[in-house]
This record gives C-alpha cells, sequence and structure tokens, in this order.
C-alpha cells in the first residue's frame, strides 16, 4: 500500500564547455512534498501504539497455537488425510506470518522507521500480502476438499487423495508467492527528510501508483479474493444444502450438519472480518485514482486501510477453528489429548496415602497366600 508523494522543483541552469561550446543543461530539484495529514499520521498514535500493540497481542498468541497445530498434524495425526495437509499448510502460513510480524512491530513503534535495510523491508512486506493470499487459497481448497467429500463422496475419491493435495498446497504456495514477487521487486523504503525516518510500504511516488500499484492491487484481488470467495460461499453453501437433505433417522447427520454451518460460519467470519475490508478499501482507493494525485489527498482512508491489515492478521487466531471444525482427525487427537489430561488429573486428585494402603494391603495378601516377602512399593 502506498502513500501520496509528488516530486517537484526549482528548474537549475548548468552550463558546460564542451569543445569551446558553452551547452545550456536545464535540471530540476527533486524535493518531497507530502501533506501536512499524511505527516501527522505517521507520527501519531494509531501508526505507532495501537497498530503495533494490536500486531503485539496477535503474534504472542498465535504464534504458540500454530506451532502446536504444526507438531500435532505433522507427528500425531497418522494417516494424514487430504484435509490435514490442507490444515498443516495454513498453520505453517501463519507461523512464517507470526515470525516476521516482529519486525512491522518494532517499525511503528520506532515511528515508522525502517532500520533493517531494504532488502528486508521487501521480504517482510511481500509475506504480509504473502500469508494473506496464500490462507485464502488454501481455506478454498478446505472447502472445494469438503464439497467433494460431502457431495461427491464416492465419483471424488480419485481427486481426494494426499499426493494430489500436496500438489495442490505447492501450486497455491507458488501462485501466491508470484503474486507478491513485484513488492520484493520494487524497493519499498523511503526517506523522509522532514520526520527523519525511512519508510516501509508506507511511502511512494505517484507516477509509480499510477504505472505499478494501480493494475497490480486490482489484479491481486480479483485473483486471490473475489474468486476464492465466490467459490468458498459457492461450496459451502451446496454442503449445508447437501446434508440437509439427508433424513433425520440417518446415525451422525445431526453432528456432521452441525459442524459443516460452524465452519461455513467460521469461514465466513474470516473472510469477512479479516480479507473483506481490507480489500474493498485497496479496490475503492486505487480504482478512484485517474492518474492524478487528487485521488490520493485523504489520508484517512490510508489509516483505515492499515487498521483493516491489523484486522486481516487475526485468520491467524480463527484459523485453529477451521482446523478443529474441519478435520475428524484434529477432532478425534484434541478429544483425546483432553482425555489423557482428565485421566491424569484424576489420578493426581486420589490420596496418596490411600493409593499407598491399598497397594500395602495387596502386598500384605499376597505374601500370606505365597508365603514369598515382597519389597515395599515406593510411591514417588
Amino acid at each position: 500500500m502506498v502513500q501520496e508523494m509528488s516530486i517537484n522543483g526549482p528548474a537549475v541552469l548548468n552550463e558546460t564547455n564542451i569543445n569551446g561550446t558553452w551547452v545550456v543543461n536545464v535540471t530540476s530539484i527533486k524535493r518531497v512534498k507530502i501533506s501536512e495529514e499524511a505527516l501527522l499520521f505517521l507520527t501519531g498514535s494509531v501508526s505507532t501504539i495501537l497498530i503495533p500493540s494490536f500486531y503485539t497481542l496477535i503474534c504472542l498468541f498465535s504464534l504458540p497455537i500454530n506451532i502446536c497445530a504444526v507438531v500435532a498434524f505433522t507427528l500425531r495425526i497418522k494417516p494424514m488425510k487430504t484435509a490435514a495437509i490442507y490444515m498443516l499448510n495454513l498453520a505453517c502460513a501463519d507461523v512464517l506470518f507470526a515470525v516476521l510480524l516482529p519486525f512491522k512491530i518494532s517499525y511503528h513503534f520506532g515511528g515508522n522507521n525502517w532500520i533493517f535495510g531494504s532488502l528486508m523491508c521487501r521480504v517482510v512486506t511481500a509475506a504480509f500480502y504473502w500469508n494473506m493470499y496464500c490462507s485464502v487459497l488454501l481455506i478454498t481448497c478446505i472447502s472445494v476438499d469438503r464439497l467433494l467429500g460431502v457431495v461427491y463422496p464416492l465419483n471424488s475419491l480419485s481427486w481426494r487423495r494426499p499426493k494430489k493435495a500436496i500438489m495442490a498446497c505447492v501450486t497455491m504456495w507458488i501462485l501466491s508467492f508470484a503474486g507478491t514477487v513485484p513488492l520484493v521487486i520494487d524497493d519499498q523504503t523511503f526517506h523522509l527528510s522532514q520526520l527523519n525516518i525511512t519508510t516501509c510500504h508506507n511511502v511512494q511516488p505517484v507516477h509509480e501508483i499510477m504505472l505499478y500499484y494501480k493494475f497490480y492491487f486490482i489484479a491481486l484481488c480479483c485473483a486471490f479474493f473475489i474468486l476464492p470467495l465466490l467459490i468458498t460461499v459457492g461450496s459451502y453453501t451446496r454442503v449445508i444444502w447437501a446434508l440437509s437433505r439427508v433424513p433425520r433417522g440417518v446415525l451422525g447427520s445431526s453432528g456432521r450438519t452441525t459442524r459443516a454451518v460452524v465452519m461455513t460460519g467460521t469461514v465466513l467470519v474470516i473472510f469477512v472480518l479479516c480479507f473483506t475490508p481490507t480489500h474493498c478499501l485497496l479496490m475503492a482507493r486505487y480504482l478512484q485514482f485517474n492518474g492524478g494525485a487528487e485521488a490520493f489527498k485523504e489520508t484517512s482512508s490510508y489509516a483505515a486501510y492499515l487498521v483493516c491489515m491489523c484486522l486481516g492478521s487475526l485468520n491467524c487466531l480463527l484459523d485453529p477453528l477451521v482446523y478443529y471444525f474441519g478435520s475428524s482427525q484434529c477432532r478425534k487427537q484434541l478429544s483425546s489429548t483432553l482425555r489423557c489430561e482428565k485421566l491424569l488429573e484424576d489420578i493426581s486428585g486420589h490420596s496418596i496415602s490411600g493409593l499407598s494402603s491399598r497397594l500395602t494391603r495387596m502386598r500384605t495378601t499376597r505374601s500370606s497366600d505365597l508365603q514369598v516377602d515382597v519389597p515395599p512399593v515406593c510411591i514417588p
């Protein structure tokens, strides 16, 4: 995302003597002109306190949750079905996003001053969008997989195989990465002499917006948000409709319908809360741009966009709900873990002395019957 900036300055005449002939060169002094509103935003509490604080909370909660999800999917769930493969990749995308969040947190807390170099700015900026679009594509894959499994269970057996799921995940990673390559190629840093800071993906020249970002971000919105949203909503609508036609007497039908409804609601919340506001503001902002800087004079829309980007990071916390309601293997593993914890709590709740006395009586009884000395039981 970019902020408005114009470059202009007075002309300067330079005289050069070439072979006895004086040649006049007209150059210009480049000066950056940024609105007062933009400067206030870059130094205001929204971008230097509110946004990094929100990112900090997201990082603290999402990183351990998604790391546990990756470990659970990798080590505990065997054999791994197609849904679990998609969710493992989704958890990996969230972990990658959370690992890079400290750079943005440091940037905003430091007064929007980037100190990690131009290359790292490109990587972090591209990874931000990479995670968002990879998450969208993987959630779409999960919805299509659920559609095939519920509506076409027999005809889709050849499609719903682990190898093809892995191929689909690799394709989604490549597509989402390809969509962010321009952000890696183009320099995202810019030094503002007025504030003596170096911004990262906050300020770009207007001519670059006109020739580059307008068509780029509109294409991203259409290919990586609008189309996946339509596919996802259509898939879950078809799933719910198919499950609603199952007779009530069929064993487990009500539970499957409930899980499908909750899963659909969770996915829609992720799209509506995390992705829709960001893309709506992005498209509206660039569709208004007609080749001049007039449409970019309002910084309030850009501030709203950054806040929506914060909301977009909430998908890292909502994705575990997708894991639970979208994978029967995940539900069984979690239930098994909870039962083990409950059993350990019950055992630890028993009186040690009572357990010791019962073991002592058993030892005495066996000793009298077998007439063999049995060593005492030692309970830690």
